[in-house]
């Protein structure tokens, strides 16, 4: 059956009180968390989590209402530029001279940007991928690899051939296969 109002602010203000307790570090079972009706910090565990869980469904329905009308904002503003973007039209030079026929660039360029818009509005576009390479491109081994290597790492990244033409360095990078038997490696 479901709660009368009355009830439903009640249980909104307890719930609230119990969030502001354990954002403060407030365990559940210390007496002012049951002070605030729970019979058990079990229950008040529960509450919490039926507490956050309905807060983040509300927010993902304020999110797919904003969605909506986003989406509504962009068809109405593709709707407007779109003949611009897709019919030719007659082009004058400055002296009025005719010169062809063309779309509007201008609008091909605003129907891109809306399209744009739209797709990562709607999450429509690949995640891109991005990957780290060691030295000279190869793999970068991090099951034997030291806080000094990935710190090395981490300061050359995005510039893989930095002005030193120095080789030296690359020598510090050795990565060493401990699970092999070979005693010929180096150390």
């Amino acid at each position: 059956m479901p709660h009368s109002k009355a009830d439903q602010a009640d249980i909104a203000a307890r719930r609230a009180a119990l969030i502001r307790l354990r954002q403060r570090g407030v365990p559940f079972n210390d007496a002012r968390i049951l002070d605030l009706g729970y019979a058990t910090p079990g229950a008040a565990s529960k509450d919490l989590i039926r507490a956050l869980k309905a807060h983040r469904d509300d927010a993902a329905a304020e999110a797919s209402v904003y969605r909506q009308q986003e989406n509504e904002r962009l068809d109405a503003l593709l709707d407007a530029v779109w003949p611009q973007a897709t019919e030719e039209r007659p082009v004058y030079g400055k002296d009025g001279e005719f010169i062809g026929h063309a779309v509007d660039m201008r609008a091909v360029d605003t129907v891109l940007k809306l399209m744009d818009r739209r797709a990562k509005l709607n999450g429509l576009d690949a995640p891109v991928k991005t990957e780290v390479s060691g030295p000279g491109g190869g793999a970068v081994r991090l099951d034997h690899v030291g806080l000094a290597e990935l710190n090395k790492l981490i300061s050359t990244a995005g510039d893989p051939d930095a002005d030193d033409t120095d080789d030296e360095d690359d020598d510090d990078l050795r990565f060493i296969d401990e699970d092999d038997d070979d005693d010929s490696a180096p150390a």
